[in-house]
């Protein structure tokens, strides 16, 4: 299910849908939004999903919060001294008429500190915010996702 970035502010902040059409130009778009479940007594999870940018400007998510945790991050990836890392990143680019993808592995809204265990079939609410200062909220069903490889997987102080 895709949930139009505008769309999703305006029901947020009360608008409802009949507002809709009129900031449908803004083009962004959130897929298939969703959180790692993780096991009983796991401090930390990820949100991933795709966010499509269609319109004529570059934009960035620079921020995310998110009641199920205590801290939310904008991660990723990285090779460092042979070890695969997550380090915060501050930004995340989204240029005009691209789709980047958070996924397991790369780019990705991180959870710390819980507040409640994830189990499938449950959900999270996520709020993100963009760098012209709006912000979207949607929420992302916890689905069980496969591990990675954790061979040299570090993850900073976390």
């Amino acid at each position: 299910m895709r949930k139009t970035l505008a769309a999703a502010w305006l029901i947020s902040s009360g608008f409802g849908l009949f507002g809709q059409a009129a900031l449908a130009g803004d083009a962004l778009n959130v897929g298939d939004p969703y959180a790692r479940a993780v096991p009983p007594g796991q401090p930390n999870s990820a949100v991933f999903m795709q966010i499509e940018n269609g319109g004529s400007e570059d934009r960035a998510l620079v921020s995310a919060q998110s009641p199920a945790a205590d801290v939310v991050e904008l991660h990723t990836h990285r090779m460092q001294d042979g070890m695969m890392q997550m380090r915060r990143v501050e930004r995340i680019a989204l240029p005009a008429g691209e789709t980047v993808t958070l996924e397991p592995g790369g780019l990705h809204v991180m959870l710390i500190g819980l507040k409640q265990q994830l189990s499938p079939g449950d959900e999270v609410d996520l709020t993100l915010g963009l760098d012209d200062g709006s912000s979207v909220v949607l929420t992302a069903p916890v689905r069980k996702v496969e591990p990675m490889s954790m061979k040299g997987h570090e993850h900073g102080a976390h």
